[in-house]
């Protein structure tokens, strides 16, 4: 007889990642997991090819060669930095220090899966406020969240709506929730949007004790294969997180291949400025095909297929992939009749434009 897990653990449907195979087809185009179509700097590649002559050193337990990197480049002070395994460590351990069983914990309609997880590992109970237009609004979430909510989480902009709210939005929702809540701001894809209205809540964390920003290396940077993330704010909550995660968890190739990408804004710039000509692209294409797609900030799009049999979302995630591009069902997000679709180089996205063309006139 197996051993029996804590209760609750058996629930948890593990993380899907994007597909990454389409059966029978060589090299397809992999538009499914939000990575930057451009690779990732050079400098980062010579970083983590210089580091490989080290790896029977452990790596320094407090990443601080990364953490004065990521300083110096943000204006901010070192010590207010906690680097993980990707921010979705640092989401993790928000909830292994801070949620209790039965604590509430508020999220988006269509928030990144990641929170429900953290809630439920906790033992956590995870509210979902309501959207609108696939955006997350503030008076619903400070609805849910009333006096007894432990954590909320906003992604800004949202995965997998690539919708955002302003500063001014984000700030309301603090100031109205009570200062026992932790706003936790998910700015994975800060740095894709050139809004003037928005800010990542980097200074609104700098200013209260009572919200942090995670941040990533996987998006703009393209470091994903490294899983490389960070946090940011007051020193009593990255006290707190320095508790809870492991003495050495980011490894040295990756501490070093994070310093050097983020220092090199030349490739940051040249992948914003791709990302900002073919997502677009991709909407105005797809849009004059009769399909639904949310405007995005980040580099992807969640593109809407109607019901009808034959043309439905499922049908035309089989037909792409068929056809060698492989995209994001988004059901488990409770969007059934969406797929999200990366920004990949040029000649995939215009591939993948025909494909649909295709597949709408057959």
């Amino acid at each position: 007889m197996a051993i029996e897990p804590r209760a609750g653990i058996l629930d948890i449907q593990p993380y899907k990642p994007g597909a990454a195979d389409a059966p029978g087809v060589a090299n397809p185009a992999k538009l499914s997991s939000n990575e930057n179509a451009l690779g990732c700097s050079l400098k980062a590649v010579k970083a983590f090819e210089t580091a490989a002559s080290r790896l029977h050193r452990y790596p320094d337990g407090g990443a601080s060669r990364l953490r004065d990197a990521i300083a110096r480049e943000e204006g901010i002070d070192a010590d207010h930095i906690v680097c993980g395994t990707g921010s979705d460590e640092i989401l993790q351990l928000l909830g292994r220090a801070y949620l209790n069983p039965g604590d509430k914990v508020v999220q988006s309609q269509y928030g990144f899966l990641v929170y429900r997880l953290v809630a439920m590992q906790s033992c956590a109970r995870l509210v979902s406020a309501p959207e609108r237009g696939y955006t997350t609004d503030v008076d619903a979430v400070i609805a849910a969240a009333g006096d007894d909510t432990r954590i909320v989480f906003i992604a800004n902009p949202n995965n997998p709506t690539g919708t955002y709210i302003s500063d001014a939005e984000i700030r309301r929702l603090r100031d109205a929730l009570p200062p026992t809540t932790l706003l936790v701001i998910d700015a994975a894809y800060t740095e894709f949007v050139d809004a003037e209205d928005y800010d990542s809540g980097m200074a609104l964390a700098r200013e209260r004790d009572d919200v942090i920003v995670t941040r990533t290396f996987s998006k703009i940077h393209g470091l994903a294969g490294l899983r490389l993330g960070w946090g940011y704010g007051s020193k009593a909550i990255i006290d707190v997180l320095n508790r809870v995660r492991g003495p050495f968890n980011v490894n040295l190739p990756a501490i070093e291949a994070g310093a050097a990408a983020i220092a090199d804004r030349d490739f940051m710039q040249r992948s914003a400025q791709h990302n900002a000509t073919w997502v677009d692209f991709l909407r105005q294409q797809i849009g004059g095909l009769g399909l639904e797609v949310t405007p995005s900030v980040c580099n992807f799009v969640l593109v809407h297929f109607p019901q009808t049999a034959g043309k439905t979302a499922a049908d035309a995630d089989a037909f792409l992939t068929r056809n060698g591009l492989i995209v994001r069902g988004v059901a488990p997000y409770g969007l059934p009749d969406a797929l999200r679709i990366t920004v990949g180089k040029e000649a995939d996205n215009r591939r993948l434009v025909d494909a649909l063309t295709e597949f709408m006139g057959q």
